[in-house]
């Protein structure tokens, strides 16, 4: 397979970091380009490497990065938290579409963390060489995800959900009982794979390895935002949003059928594809997954 890798410059104030990317496919062969923005905030591309498959299917170039300070880009683990907002990574998306010469003309395609960054993009700055947008299994506000998440913990025995936020009110969530617990959540309403493929373990394990932007942006409880992100949201923008939008959800997921009503009603040329699990149905539900979104990019 035709893969490059490597590094862009992105200069923020007088400091100069390095953007780690790969190219899947050719960017010279006339066929728009898919840019893929991952979730976390904080968490490696590597669990979306299975999205070479829109290259494999359909001759798309598809191109994955590391967001700063993530992965294979550079790290910064003595940052505040103010310095991780989204219009940091707006402007390192930004940058990297110049630096690889795509701007006028791309597609962008982004899951959980990686769809509410790539919804605020679009509707902030109207890049105006975007033609499609995939929101896949994120929320519009970063309320509405909490609130569904607590939502599944109360489906859960008392013992278990209060064992869980006591060890989030204490700040012992680094604690066996608490980590163990989160993986049966997740496996219930991250992903239902069972056992986690292993992208997936990495891209966890690359938090665990650098938690810096997690924990800046999100904080390291599971059900209580305390980072940049808590009081985010793009509901009041996305009527800004212009071009022809794929919004996919899956219902025992954060991003549940309610939690996307904003996107729904809100973007004017929407498309709404629903999968049958949880989180991740690039994994759950692959062949129905890569099809929708196949079939989304190739309408003109």
């Amino acid at each position: 397979m035709n893969s490059t890798t490597g590094t862009v410059d992105f200069k923020v104030g007088n400091e100069t970091y390095q953007t780690w990317y790969n190219v899947v496919g050719d960017l010279k062969s006339g066929k728009r380009p898919l840019v893929t923005l991952h979730g976390g905030p904080g968490m490696s591309h590597i669990y979306m490497i299975s999205h070479t498959e829109i290259y494999s299917l359909y001759g798309i170039p598809v191109i994955f990065y590391d967001q700063l300070g993530i992965g294979k880009s550079t790290h910064l683990r003595d940052k505040p938290a103010e310095f991780w907002t989204p219009e940091l990574f707006m402007d390192e998306l930004d940058n990297l579409l110049g630096q690889l010469g795509i701007g006028s003309d791309f597609d962008l395609l982004g899951h959980s963390w990686g769809g509410m960054l790539a919804a605020d993009y679009v509707a902030q700055r109207q890049p105006p060489g975007l033609h499609r947008l995939v929101i896949s299994s994120s929320p519009p506000s970063e309320q509405l995800w909490e609130e569904s998440m607590r939502g599944y913990l109360e489906a859960f025995p008392v013992e278990f959900k209060e064992m869980v936020l006591k060890h989030e009110r204490e700040g012992t969530v680094s604690s066996t009982e608490y980590q163990a617990a989160i993986q049966v959540f997740m496996n219930k309403h991250t992903c239902q794979t069972i056992p986690w493929p292993e992208e997936l373990i990495a891209a966890f394990a690359s938090v665990e390895e650098d938690p810096t932007v997690s924990n800046a942006m999100s904080g390291p409880a599971q059900f209580h935002t305390t980072g940049t992100l808590r009081t985010w949201s793009v509901i009041d923008r996305l009527h800004r949003i212009s071009c022809p939008t794929l919004v996919t959800n899956g219902p025992e997921e954060g991003a549940q059928d309610y939690v996307i009503v904003p996107f729904i009603e809100k973007i004017p040329k929407v498309k709404w594809v629903r999968f049958a699990k949880s989180h991740i149905a690039f994994f759950e539900d692959r062949d129905y997954y890569f099809k929708a979104i196949g079939d989304f990019l190739r309408v003109d």
